[in-house]
């Protein structure tokens, strides 16, 4: 009855906005058509991006994915050939509380695993070190089924750690025809991650897979609302990129790859000493982002990659700062930042190599956020030099859009949503339209959630200093750029 009554009231002041708006106003909008037109045909063409996404979406998960996955699981049971599974796990400053559910699942999976199992664990501290032995012995493993390393490393980050676990794993000689699931030390494994993986691999052509995600998350509050519908649309926009075969991340919380082609040398290399030639910034060194970089590498060689909708993981999400606001921005820096820093050199990849339609979204991703911005800037422009009426115009056109997309996405992944999602719907496209602004002109500018440290060129301060400067210049520059351009535009008529 709340959840009801909530949403009634959402529609009640949308409609309170659009009451305000003087009768004839569209028609006869001195200083405002112009704004009105730029919205309307950048909505026509942002909706129409998104209508093709849903559409994709909803083929891929009702008809084209049944049909995959059977072909590829009747090919497997025909195939008399041995799918050894490898776990490279890295666990840094992760709560004993949350280690001691996700190391059971990953033993459980292992034993679960028909042809056996290797599990190589990267870990800084000597506690989780008997941690992990501890819930190895107490599980009751088989050795002879599930082989467990423990990889004590010095803290020098999370790509030093995998770049050394892969090395550890490279020893064991993996075939072509094993699989390596690749798993954060916050991350829920299904149980069932061989068998729902292993025959995806028979095709030649396949080389790695994610899948689906869900976020344990403690309180309720616009945190868990905001993962909550992060992760429902990031299913819709999976499964329409599941349709091509190459998805745009493969993400570092669970994803599994080829296994020879995870201890290849040039793999091995581009996930531990990734970097980014750029013209202003100079040699940027990766640091976060190894997601991207083991996408890229595959992306770059040719392979496919898969995306499974009905198989789950599931992490441990805790909120890094003391407010949402503040939290959410500090998340898509990283987020956005690993983006941004790849999806440059992908564009360059061309349509040719990787298809048009992965190529063209890679593309959307760098001018989305610019677009994304016009609306606002619009109608504020509009307010001060025209008529403060275009606001609650422009505010009832977010709340019904949004809305809107709510409801499709609610019922793609069949889970009704509270009155906050249009909200923080809008908040993370706009905020993160700045983000993704303000990291492309600070590509150099990295650091991880639990870890301290930046990436970049190391350099003198002052030099450091004004490379600051300078992105601060190129970044204002392009936003009053932006700004001229919808001023011309929304004086057309």
């Amino acid at each position: 009855m709340l959840r009801a009554t909530t949403h009634l009231a959402y529609f009640s002041v949308a409609i309170l906005f659009l009451c305000a708006v003087p009768q004839g106003f569209l028609g006869n909008a001195q200083g405002a058509q112009g704004t009105i037109l730029v919205i309307g045909f950048l909505g026509a063409w942002r909706y129409s991006w998104a209508a093709i996404n849903f559409t994709r979406a909803l083929w891929f998960k009702r008809l084209v994915y049944p049909r995959w996955r059977k072909r590829r699981d009747e090919r497997f049971a025909q195939s008399r050939a041995k799918h050894h599974c490898y776990f490279m796990v890295t666990t840094y400053m992760v709560d004993p509380d949350i280690t001691l559910p996700v190391y059971r699942s990953i033993f459980k999976a292992a034993m679960a695993a028909r042809d056996g199992a290797t599990i190589v664990a990267s870990v800084v501290d000597g506690m989780d070190d008997r941690l992990i032995k501890g819930i190895y012995r107490a599980m009751d493993v088989d050795p002879n089924h599930v082989e467990l390393v423990i990889d004590r490393i010095k803290s020098d980050g999370k790509r030093d750690a995998m770049q050394k676990a892969l090395r550890i794993l490279a020893s064991f000689s993996p075939t072509h025809n094993d699989i390596m699931v690749f798993v954060d030390g916050d991350t829920i494994v299904p149980e069932d991650i061989w068998a729902r993986s292993a025959p995806v691999f028979t095709d030649p052509r396949t080389g790695a897979l994610t899948t689906d995600e869900a976020a344990i998350i403690g309180p309720e509050g616009l945190f868990k609302d905001w993962f909550r519908l992060r992760f429902n649309q990031r299913q819709v926009m999976m499964c329409s990129m599941g349709l091509s075969n190459r998805v745009l991340t493969l993400t570092g919380r669970m994803s599994v790859f080829r296994a020879d082609l995870s201890t290849d040398p040039t793999f091995v290399r581009a996930v531990g000493q990734d970097y980014l030639d750029h013209w202003r910034l100079g040699r940027v060194n990766f640091l976060t982002g190894d997601d991207k970089s083991t996408w890229y590498w595959l992306l770059t060689h040719g392979y496919e990659t898969a995306y499974l909708p009905d198989v789950q993981s599931a992490s441990y999400e805790g909120q890094p700062r003391d407010t949402f606001f503040d939290s959410a921005k500090t998340l898509m820096v990283r987020w956005f930042g690993n983006m941004m820093r790849t999806n440059g050199r992908a564009i360059r990849l061309g349509p040719k190599d990787i298809g048009f339609f992965t190529w063209w979204s890679i593309l959307d991703q760098r001018v989305s956020c610019w677009t994304t911005l016009v609306g606002p800037i619009s109608v504020i422009i509009t307010a001060i030099v025209a008529t403060p009426i275009v606001i609650p115009l422009y505010l009832a056109w977010v709340m019904m859009t949004r809305y809107i997309f709510c409801v499709y996405i609610a019922l793609f992944n069949r889970e009704w949503f509270p009155i906050t999602h249009p909200f923080v719907l809008y908040f993370g496209q706009i905020t993160g339209a700045m983000i993704k602004t303000f990291v492309l002109f600070r590509l150099d500018r990295q650091k991880w959630t639990r870890q301290g440290g930046g990436g970049g060129a190391k350099v003198v301060a002052f030099y450091d200093r004004l490379k600051m400067m300078e992105s601060t210049a190129h970044h204002a520059l392009a936003y009053a750029w932006l700004t001229i351009a919808i001023m011309f535009l929304n004086t057309l008529e």
